[in-house]
């Protein structure tokens, strides 16, 4: 796909990673169709894309979005980490991603980019994991503190399943860690935090952090290359960056850090192979203080 030539739907529009999924394709021509709930959440965006108005539990509203998209980036979803409700989160990550691929086999919108989760597989990553590891199922534990990855995991098995129904191209992307401009779940707790005196620094904690531009990246590449097409690739950063590494570069690009860290052992890693993004598609991340640099500007921009 030409980027250049195509109208490219993006659910979540508005959100952090949505926000970075934009820039990136309006950097390669691309006119972006933003699927929104609430289309005054941005003020300014709406000057850049055409902003629709639809939810995921709406298939009618959805398919009025679509119209006239060559592509979609289903990026839309409940992120809520802790002892959360199963219902909401089948609500949207699994249901919703129903209700948006019919809607996109009905419009015509046949290729599809998917995100899904780095947290999808049905066990721990302790050596680097790479894309083809079965993904937790409907009888994997519905557990509080593993709603959010079962109901990816399930989310990801329906778009699969529709794929091959509905005849859509599809593409699943799963990102690790995530940290970027305008986050409000993870990053923008750990400025907060780090804006003070004295604070905690994990030590030894390792999840292959992904910046979201990254991420974004990956998205484009998926949409403009056919290899793509029929695939799942693990997004994710190196995985010998340590959080410690991360603040240490948000330091050197110009971010506010503590005057004093009280470090605390914490020995996690998460390793991730994304060797096939990277054969197949050319994919590369950014080094954590280009990537922290990229992410002030874009802030500073807008």
């Amino acid at each position: 796909m030409n980027l250049a030539d195509s109208t490219i739907a993006v659910t979540g529009a508005t959100g952090s990673l949505g926000r970075n999924i934009v820039e990136v394709l309006l950097a390669r021509g691309a006119r972006v169709v933003g699927v929104v709930r609430d289309p005054g959440k941005v003020p300014g965006l709406a000057d850049r894309v055409e902003l629709r108005r639809a939810d995921l539990g709406d298939r009618g509203a959805l398919e009025e979005a679509l119209e006239g998209c060559d592509g979609l980036v289903s990026n839309a979803g409940m992120l809520n980490i802790g002892l959360q409700k199963w219902s909401a989160h089948e609500r949207v990550n699994v249901d919703g991603i129903d209700n948006l691929l019919r809607a996109a086999a009905a419009t015509g919108t046949r290729r599809v980019v998917h995100m899904s989760s780095i947290s999808v597989y049905s066990f721990p990553a302790r050596k680097p994991l790479d894309d083809e590891p079965p993904l937790m199922d409907g009888l994997s534990t519905r557990h509080p503190l593993k709603v959010y990855p079962l109901s990816k995991a399930l989310g990801e098995r329906r778009a699969w399943k529709l794929a091959d129904e509905l005849g859509l191209s599809l593409t699943a992307l799963r990102p690790s860690g995530i940290f970027g401009a305008w986050d409000t779940v993870f990053w923008s707790k750990v400025r907060a935090l780090y804006s003070l005196p004295l604070a905690p620094v994990p030590v030894g904690w390792r999840i292959s952090w992904i910046y979201a531009g990254d991420v974004a990246e990956a998205i484009a590449l998926s949409l403009e290359k056919q290899a793509a097409v029929g695939r799942a690739y693990n997004v994710a950063g190196d995985a010998s960056t340590t959080f410690w590494q991360l603040l240490s570069a948000w330091r050197q690009a110009g971010g506010r850090t503590p005057l004093a860290w009280l470090p605390l052992p914490l020995p996690m890693h998460r390793y991730y192979d994304t060797r096939k993004l990277r054969e197949e598609l050319g994919w590369q991340p950014r080094d954590p203080e280009s990537a922290m640099r990229d992410m002030l500007a874009l802030e500073q921009k807008r």
